[in-house]
């Protein structure tokens, strides 16, 4: 039976590890809930003071009018101010803003040659994917993973002056933004993001080397982790810095990233940051550029493994309350939900992202199946010991324990002050001698019907059939109100009844029984009484073994109590003395009295 138990324990928590690896697995593929991991991992912090972004603002857009109208005399201009004194240089440039076209010759060749001399400029370029993979003559795809159809680069002569990178911008499925690209090799060159270019040229201008995260996925991709919010780096007016307002000094040895800050330049996305408020792409460049600088990247954790330590994770909870109660089972809930969060944290910011909301889940999940499942096992247990005590108890009684919420069953003995009442059939067997075997079983039962609902109309407990004997006991397996009186009239209603159904067998068969009854009080062990597979609820002890003895002294149609019923309820009944009778097995008589009346 234990090793049963232990089978059944087994296959469960192996089903529950299984099910929970499944889960997580698929769940870390599909980052189901990476807005709530936003949510825990987003957060603000100081911006590098070394990042400022020259914004073409509505201010801008109404002092020159419209970008798509500006001679590239005017970028020109803004770059010789940042960089017209020597020393006091921004470390890099990047302009947001593809300068693809030709405009005008004097003002193109002119930004270029600024531009040129400068060093230190970062332009954008854009590449263009095809919206289908290219296959060959079979359909098989070519090994091209980013479907690259062209590129929208600076015009020739700012192309061989700068460096570039593609400003391509990541949005997730849900919209949001936080991963970015670092590289992509095109036409046998390695080619930097934008942000990652200008990451890579402020370092090397410091001496450094630009030291890049791990990426995945075919278009090495990375998440990030934002500074600030939107307006959360140093933010100037290009108009100010043309017109000398500020000071191009406040530029000395930062990244410089122009670009647009206006609504109408559609340039804009939601960040991960903050779900209710759209950030410039400038901005995002400058989130990204501060995370590349900072080491703060992250990567999927491996869903195989996140997986497998999850399913672990879920299989030591479910062990860990398959026993418990509600109240531990809950604090081991809020501990286990804590810790996932807290987890999910700390493999955040060593720079693995895990789904923060799964496990959670999971915990909550299996901790309202075991409280379900512990609710149902002890419905089916109440229903188990109902339809036991079926056979023993009256059906009031029977009712009052599927009732009573604290009624609690003691499995193995008890000791409790009972009443027992022993009844046999006189002269059974001789006329059973002369009876066919069907008119015997019939004579039987309905003389034990009889004494069963006797028992059970007071309230008693029927122990158990013995051939053509039974036993009851009263106070037993609850507290039973005056139950000594019940079982004297027990006794009482069952020679009643018998007076009746011997008058009618002895008109069918000429022969007729009565019955001897016992009863006696006191201590007795009481409860499920047997071994491992069989047992039975009885009661054992000297006060039945002197029931038993008081009912085999019984002559026909006699009642017999011990003193100390008589003692009990002598206020109620009228008796006739016997006096003491030796009773086999006791050293001692015991003084016994006939019921003759029940009073009340």
């Amino acid at each position: 039976m234990k090793n049963r138990t232990k089978t059944k324990t087994a296959v469960k928590m192996a089903m529950i590890l299984l099910a929970a690896m499944i889960f997580h697995y698929f769940g870390a593929v599909r980052q189901w809930d990476i807005g709530i991991s936003d949510g825990l991992n987003q957060k603000v912090s100081a911006t590098n003071k070394k990042i400022y972004i020259i914004a073409i603002d509505d201010k801008t857009l109404e002092r020159y009018g419209p970008v798509n109208t500006w001679s590239r005399e005017l970028s020109a201009r803004l770059v010789e101010l940042l960089t017209g004194e020597e020393g006091a240089e921004p470390a890099v440039i990047g302009f947001d803003i593809i300068y693809s076209e030709d405009v005008e010759k004097n003002g193109d060749d002119h930004f270029a040659d600024v531009c040129r001399t400068a060093g230190n400029i970062v332009m954008s370029e854009s590449f263009f994917f095809k919206e289908t993979p290219e296959r060959d003559e079979k359909g098989k795809i070519f090994y091209n993973p980013y479907h690259i159809d062209y590129v929208v680069e600076p015009y020739d002569s700012l192309l061989e002056g700068v460096k570039c990178g593609f400003a391509n911008t990541l949005v997730d499925k849900d919209g949001y933004v936080r991963q970015a690209m670092a590289y992509l090799d095109y036409e046998n060159k390695r080619v930097y993001s934008f942000a990652a270019q200008v990451y890579k040229s402020y370092q090397e201008s410091r001496g450094k080397e630009a030291v890049f995260p791990d990426t995945y996925g075919r278009n090495n991709r990375f998440y990030f982790s934002y500074s600030g919010k939107a307006g959360g780096y140093s933010v100037i007016s290009m108009a100010d810095v043309l017109d000398k307002t500020v000071d191009a000094k406040l530029f000395k040895d930062a990244v410089v990233l122009v670009g647009a800050y206006a609504v109408g330049m559609q340039d804009a996305y939601t960040p991960a940051v903050s779900h209710d408020l759209q950030m410039y792409g400038v901005e995002i460049h400058a989130n990204i550029i501060e995370a590349l600088l900072e080491g703060k990247t992250q990567l999927p954790f491996p869903a195989a493994l996140y997986a497998l330590a999850a399913g672990i994770l879920c299989g030591i909870f479910a062990l860990g309350i398959r026993k418990a109660g509600v109240i531990p089972s809950t604090v081991m809930l809020a501990v286990s939900v804590i810790f996932s969060f807290v987890l999910a944290r700390v493999l955040y910011l060593s720079g693995k992202i895990v789904p923060v909301i799964l496990l959670p889940v999971t915990f909550i999940f299996l901790y309202l199946f075991r409280i379900m499942e512990g609710y149902l096992a002890e419905i089916v247990r109440r229903r188990r010991v109902i339809n036991v005590f079926k056979q023993y108890v009256a059906p009031q009684v029977v009712d009052k324990i599927s009732k009573d919420k604290d009624f609690e069953l003691v499995l193995g003995g008890e000791n409790r002050h009972i009443a027992v009442l022993f009844v046999d059939i006189r002269g059974f067997t001789t006329m059973s001698e002369s009876l066919r075997p069907e008119e015997v079983v019939e004579i039987l039962n309905e003389y034990l019907t009889l004494t069963t609902k006797s028992i059970f109309a007071n309230g008693g407990t029927l122990d158990k059939f013995v051939g053509d004997a039974t036993m009851a006991v009263f106070n037993a397996p609850f507290d039973l109100e005056d139950y000594i009186f019940r079982a004297v009239c027990t006794a009482r209603d069952i020679k009643v009844g018998a007076d009746a159904i011997a008058q009618k067998f002895e008109e069918r068969f000429g022969e007729s029984v009565a019955f001897g009854i016992g009863v006696n009080c006191g201590n007795a062990v009481v409860g499920n009484i047997g071994c491992e597979f069989r047992m039975d609820y009885t009661a054992i002890g000297d006060t039945v073994n002197t029931a038993a003895r008081l009912e085999s002294n019984a002559k026909r149609g006699q009642i017999l109590i011990s003193e100390a019923v008589y003692e009990a309820v002598k206020q109620r009944i009228e008796v006739t003395p016997i006096g003491e009778i030796p009773l086999k097995g006791k050293n001692q008589g015991v003084f016994v009295y006939q019921l003759d009346k029940v009073l009340t």
